[in-house]
């Protein structure tokens, strides 16, 4: 591959921000990996556009790092997964492998700040209750795409927002009445998404 068109450059806030709406019929992970293996930059940005919030959270969220140093940790991130994507022995799994290259580059970052301590504690306990939050999270958004604009809206609006029924009915334009009923109904099909993926065989993991 060429080198990396920008790919980790901009800060993970901004790319945060911008993020990536996954519409149905978006490209798969395994279909960005392999563009950017034949040297599509358009197919790279997607891939740091698709996972950086994932990175930067397990910065911050699961290993606790100060935000200069969960700055340093997402370049760095990005920098190895360019370098080493032809490692990647599974192109469907490369978000387990982003994660196992962001845990090891912020064990890199503790152990250069001399935190001894917390970096014995973390490789121990793998699945740490914080990194587990991280997973969970980004599975529910992963569902969440897979849902219709409607639903996604309205569970938002409920969930996220806090608005009230008569909020959500006046705002979206449906009967009061309907509301609940539709939150019901996204929810199942929420529900049923999440035991199709849960009973899906699991992908191997990648290799670095």
């Amino acid at each position: 591959m060429e080198a990396p068109p920008g790919g980790g450059a901009q800060g993970p806030r901004r790319r945060a921000a911008r993020g990536l709406t996954l519409a149905q019929g978006s490209p798969t992970d395994a279909q960005l990996v392999a563009g950017c293996r034949a040297g599509d930059h358009e197919a790279w940005r997607l891939l740091v556009d698709r996972f950086s919030r994932y990175v930067f959270a397990i910065c911050v969220q699961g290993f606790r790092l100060a935000e200069h140093d969960a700055e340093d940790v997402f370049q760095d991130v990005w920098a190895r997964a360019y370098e080493r994507l032809g490692q990647l022995r599974d192109d469907d799994a490369v978000r387990p492998w982003l994660a196992q290259l962001t845990r090891r580059a912020c064990l890199d970052r503790l152990r250069a700040a001399s935190r001894v301590e917390p970096v014995a504690e973390l490789e121990e306990g793998f699945e740490d209750e914080e990194l587990a939050r991280v997973e969970d999270a980004w599975f529910v958004r992963e569902l969440l795409e897979g849902l219709s604009a409607n639903c996604r809206e309205i569970l938002d609006r409920f969930f996220c927002r806090d608005q009230s029924y008569a909020t959500i009915a006046s705002e979206v334009g449906i009967p009061p009445g309907t509301i609940a009923s539709r939150i019901s109904r996204c929810l199942r099909t929420l529900r049923e998404m999440a035991e199709g993926r849960n009973d899906a065989p699991a992908a191997s993991g990648g290799q670095t």
